[in-house]
């Protein structure tokens, strides 16, 4: 999967793929939030606002016989049509996204090129759906079709063509067919936003807001999905920042069963724990942090330190809803965290990527990439016995080291590109990959180049 992203912040033109991690470095404000907020906005608004329109000869077949057989086409053109109409509309939906002025965003362009050979379809389901305790619809794949069959259950005294019963059944079926395709490439994502520990602070007014949603369509005459959908997205807060504040007003549900991931692997929680210094408790009364070593203390996250609040969000993820498959975007993971504890945790993200989970992270880290360098390293020359020895002297285990295969990085910085219909190359921003070998690891030359100067100084510092 290949995004490319045309005059959005203070990108010209910049290209960049997704691995199992992916990783984005570069200077203060030379673009990395923009390129993160940007595909993070496109994947929530794919699996939440976006349907995929049905021929109308297919429903009309539909109503009239009462079941149809629609087959599931995976051409690159088919899979071409609908990525390019899901960006088309999210271009629209840019100023909100980022909360920003819509003339920032008139000469804005997002795309997504997706392989028709990243498609996997399941083999078989069966969905059911209903309405007033009415079954009204089913949709079924067979192990052996590449096709849906779909039977709508109602009477035909229950059916009026001109009803809502004919939208919803387009939209659904619409729906499933997006599920069907496109769930293995633009996987469940969760966010933790540089602004994460501040999240609390707003989510007063975030549930104001969406209350008032909610009294809207209540007393609606007519109900729009694409005028719910522009008000869900319209608000004071960029969308990630928002569903931080979603996420945290419903910990106390979220928290009532743990998720898949923690329970085939507990230990990423012990890792997190170790890492926070403590653990998180929710009550109806909210959230508590309770230190390690103390058998009484008891802070509310804003009596909490800063290191504490900036990794509430991901915890609760990670325990309760973190599943094999899911994608976890992480802005500034290092945010407020000392060295050692920056180390940590990139080791907990390698792990979390040899488990499954698909890492996205933007850094200003020199702590986070070195050791990602030592996991490279170190899996290159895992079956040396004195690697062997270091390994276990320093705790490092064999499912926690990382393969260049598994990562990408993209330098955010001034390049020389080509850009589309010039004949030309111009020096813009855009974002440059970095070489990534397993001997030596990531060459990360913004984070070198600062460190040689500072070594350099003293060095003369010592000598004068």
């Amino acid at each position: 999967m290949k995004i490319t992203i045309e005059n959005i912040g203070v990108f010209k033109y910049a290209e960049y793929e997704l691995a199992d991690l992916t990783i984005i470095c570069g200077r203060n404000n030379t673009g990395k939030t923009y390129a993160t907020y940007a595909l993070y906005g496109f994947i929530d608004f794919f699996r939440r606002g976006y349907n995929i329109k049905v021929s109308n000869a297919y429903i009309s077949t539909l109503f009239e016989k009462g079941t149809l057989s629609l087959p599931l086409d995976t051409s690159q053109s088919t899979i071409d049509k609908y990525v390019n109409g899901a960006c088309k509309a999210f271009q629209k939906l840019l100023p909100k996204i980022f909360s920003a002025q819509e003339k920032y965003f008139e000469e804005s362009h997002f795309c997504i090129k997706v392989s028709s050979d990243e498609i996997s379809i399941p083999d078989k389901f069966e969905y059911g759906f209903r309405t007033n305790k009415k079954d009204f619809l089913q949709i079924q794949k067979a192990e052996d079709k590449n096709e849906l069959f779909i039977t709508l259950l109602l009477r035909d005294d229950e059916i009026d063509e001109n009803s809502s019963v004919r939208v919803a059944v387009e939209r659904i079926i619409g729906d499933v067919i997006k599920k069907v395709l496109f769930d293995s490439v633009f996987k469940e994502c969760f966010i933790a936003s540089a602004e994460r520990t501040g999240a609390v602070i707003f989510k007063d007014e975030l549930n104001f807001q969406k209350n008032n949603i909610l009294r809207e369509v209540a007393i609606a005459d007519e109900i729009h999905i694409e005028d719910i959908v522009d008000k869900i997205y319209t608000t004071n807060y960029a969308l990630p920042v928002r569903r931080n504040i979603d996420f945290i007003r419903n910990l106390e549900s979220i928290s009532k069963e743990e998720g898949l991931l923690y329970k085939s692997h507990p230990e990423i929680i012990e890792i997190f724990n170790s890492i926070v210094g403590g653990e998180y408790k929710v009550s109806k009364d909210g959230v508590y942090y309770l230190p390690s070593g103390s058998k009484s203390a008891k802070l509310t996250i804003g009596e909490s330190a800063s290191s504490v609040r900036s990794l509430l969000d991901i915890y609760f993820y990670l325990k309760y809803v973190a599943k094999p498959g899911h994608m976890l975007m992480i802005d500034e993971p290092e945010l407020n965290l000392h060295p050692e504890s920056q180390r940590n945790l990139a080791r907990l993200i390698a792990l979390l990527v040899n488990y499954g989970v698909r890492v996205y992270i933007t850094t200003h880290s020199d702590y986070i990439i070195k050791e990602f360098n030592t996991l490279l390293m170190l899996n290159h020359r895992k079956e040396n016995s004195r690697i062997k020895n270091l390994m276990i002297e320093k705790g490092y285990a064999e499912e926690g080291l990382l393969s260049p295969m598994k990562i990408k990085m993209f330098i955010s910085e001034k390049a020389n590109i080509l850009l589309p219909g010039n004949k030309r190359k111009s020096r813009v921003q855009s974002l440059v990959p970095a070489n990534i070998t397993s001997e030596f690891g990531i060459e990360a030359i913004s984070f070198d180049n600062t460190i040689e100067e500072m070594n350099n100084i003293q060095e003369s510092i010592m000598f004068c």
